[in-house]
Parts: structure tokens; C-alpha cells; sequence
């Protein structure tokens, strides 16, 4: 069965010690496929894996964050590419837990376009907990609406201004609402 997948306005994403972005999502699409679990005893559970050729999550940049109440500088731009999206959804109790794998690509325009960071994280329904960084997820309710949250590590890239800037190695949180649908 096809899941469609969109994201919505009052997301967060987080790095290090600095405030949050506040991000506006809203546009982003993507479908998976689902299939429900059968002989586990879950018989409300489902497993989906989203298709990369679909799904798309806007840029981070001037049109969709804000940091401190202001926007970003025009020239700054956060690409999100997703290289793995798909996990389990529980029909009954609306727990979700999707493993998302993804490159975050940082340019300044065409003076500056940084290695990408790898972020590799669980985004659940529930909570998520690092050494410095936490977030409290929403359950999918019967709309389809959900808050899914992911605290994960960022290593070091091969870039010496990216890294003293950001202290990697670091945490990053993601804060994300968006809209999966179980029907159909």
C-alpha cells in the first residue's frame, strides 16, 4: 500500500550548543510503500519504506528558517538529501519509528559549498535523548498528523572551518511535523 509522506511548518533542527533553527517544512512530499507485519503477534503494526525518488524535504535557507527571529542571509543554504527513509508505524497506538539517513549539504552561495554532514538518526514518535540534545516526538493521531523527533552524533568532515565552527564532533536534533497516511 502507498503512504504518502508531507512535511509541515513549526519543524526545529538543532546543532551543537547553538539556539534552534526554526523551520518551516511545509511542501515537503515523498510516498513509501507499507506492508503489515504478519506473525510477529503486531498485527497493527507496518513496515514502510519510503521511495528517495519521491521524497523530497525543502532547503534549509532565507524563504524557510529562521534563527534568532531572523531569517537566514540570502546566500545561505542547507540542502537535505535523503539516502534512506522507512520503519515501523503502529496502526492501534500511533508510535512511529522511521530510520533516516541523510546528507546535509551547507553552501554559501557559489563561494563556499562544504563536505556534507551525514546525520543518522531514529525519528520517532516518542523521545530521543543525547548527551546534549533531546526532543519529545507526538504520536500519530487520527488524521495522520505527527511530530517526530531524532537526536543523532555528527562526526567530523574533511573541512577544518565546518568543524571548529560547529565543534564536530557534535549532536544535531530534528524536530519534524509532518503528515503520513494510512489509508489507501
Amino acid at each position: 500500500m502507498k503512504r504518502p509522506f508531507k512535511t509541515l511548518g513549526a519543524c526545529k533542527l538543532g546543532i551543537a550548543r547553538y539556539p534552534d533553527f526554526i523551520y518551516n517544512a511545509v511542501g515537503g512530499t515523498g510516498t513509501g510503500l507499507g506492508k503489515k507485519i504478519t506473525g510477529s503477534g503486531s498485527v497493527d503494526e507496518i513496515l514502510v519504506s519510503f521511495d528517495l525518488d519521491t521524497l523530497y524535504i525543502p532547503p534549509l535557507s532565507s524563504e524557510t528558517t529562521r534563527l534568532l527571529g531572523l531569517p537566514l542571509p540570502p546566500y545561505l543554504k542547507i540542502e537535505i538529501v535523503p539516502e534512506s527513509f522507512g520503519g515501523r508505524i503502529n496502526q492501534e497506538t500511533g508510535k512511529v519509528d522511521l530510520e533516516f539517513l541523510a546528507k546535509f549539504c551547507f553552501s554559501v552561495g557559489t563561494i563556499y559549498r562544504a563536505p556534507p554532514l551525514i546525520v543518522k538518526t531514529v525519528l520517532t514518535s516518542e523521545e530521543s535523548i543525547g548527551s546534549i540534545r533531546r526532543g519529545r516526538g507526538e504520536r500519530l493521531n487520527g488524521e495522520g498528523r505527527c511530530r517526530l523527533v531524532g537526536v543523532a552524533k555528527v562526526d567530523p568532515i574533511d573541512d577544518f572551518f565546518m568543524n571548529s565552527f560547529l565543534g564536530l564532533p557534535t549532536e544535531c536534533l530534528a524536530d519534524l511535523n509532518a503528515v503520513i497516511s494510512l489509508s489507501g
